[in-house]
């Protein structure tokens, strides 16, 4: 990867306790993986496929029983490695007697603004997520979309070079869903990078750069999405031609007058069909 890198996770294995097991419980296994800087990377898996391990590991809130992540090129287990990054968990929890202007107040806070420069962000963000109308109510009153675009909100708030998003359409109607979706992509022509994890795979399909899959805690695939779901042992031929012509290319002659060459190439498939085909192959193997 010729750009500069936003994160490097090399060889992250995890390991937790087992209180019914002498033997630990690996939820991660030799995970490896960069992002560039100004990329939106998706990791897609199921249910205890380890994304949220290694998110965790990634922002310092869990050790890694071996290898390291960075940000920046700073070790993640380093407190200052952090002060790059904005964090929305799959869900986020808010003081809900504070309104969405004193949610924000209050984290900005936390991260050392004040006064006018405070001020002027809050309202920038509050612009930015569409929750301008919302700014004097209460949290406990908004709705499930509102929440993650506050949350987004609270997670831009010192102005990150890095948002790391756990299910950040958790729950959210299409519409809603879409707005987020608008609001990822114009970060990243904002000069952010994202890392996020999502079971939408339309929704990483149609937003991410590159894509990681994990199963089992181990990274199965990785890659552009054109590499991921370009089906290499097929082709496809588009050709175009009167009835007679294309009768006699469906079966198969020689003879193929009549028909121009539109387009040739590996079809593809979806990200979610890919994903399926993964996770029955998993099982499989499991059952083997």
């Amino acid at each position: 990867m010729k750009t500069s890198l936003a994160v490097e996770i090399s060889h992250l294995t995890k390991e937790f306790p087992s209180p019914f097991k002498r033997k630990k419980i690996r939820a991660v296994t030799d995970v490896t993986l960069q992002i560039g800087e100004g990329e939106i990377y998706g990791l897609i898996g199921p249910n205890g496929s380890g994304k949220s391990t290694t998110m965790k590991a990634l922002l310092g809130l869990l050790a890694p029983t071996e290898g390291e992540c960075k940000i920046f090129r700073r070790n993640s287990v380093k407190v200052d490695s952090r002060k790059d990054v904005g964090y929305l968990p799959e869900n986020p929890y808010f003081y809900k007697h504070l309104t969405g202007k004193e949610t924000l107040a209050f984290y900005g806070k936390l991260c050392s603004l004040r006064g006018k420069a405070l001020s002027a962000r809050i309202d920038e963000l509050l612009k930015m997520v569409d929750l301008e109308r919302a700014r004097h109510q209460k949290v406990g009153t908004f709705s499930k979309g509102m929440l993650q675009r506050i949350g987004l909100a609270q997670a831009l708030i010192h102005e990150p070079r890095l948002l790391i998003l756990d299910e950040p359409t958790a729950g959210v109607d299409p519409v809603g869903s879409r707005e987020i979706r608008d609001l990822i992509l114009a970060l990243k022509e904002a000069g952010k990078t994202v890392f996020l994890c999502s079971h939408l795979l339309e929704q990483v399909q149609e937003i991410c750069d590159r894509v990681g899959i994990i199963f089992n805690g181990k990274l199965k695939r990785e890659g552009t999405l054109e590499e991921l779901i370009t089906l290499k042992d097929r082709l496809e031929v588009t050709v175009s031609g009167d009835a007679d012509a294309q009768e006699n290319f469906l079966t198969l002659t020689k003879e193929l007058d009549g028909l121009d060459l539109i387009s040739s190439g590996a079809p593809k498939t979806s990200l979610e069909s890919l994903f399926i085909e993964m996770a029955n192959e998993e099982e499989r193997r499991k059952n083997a």
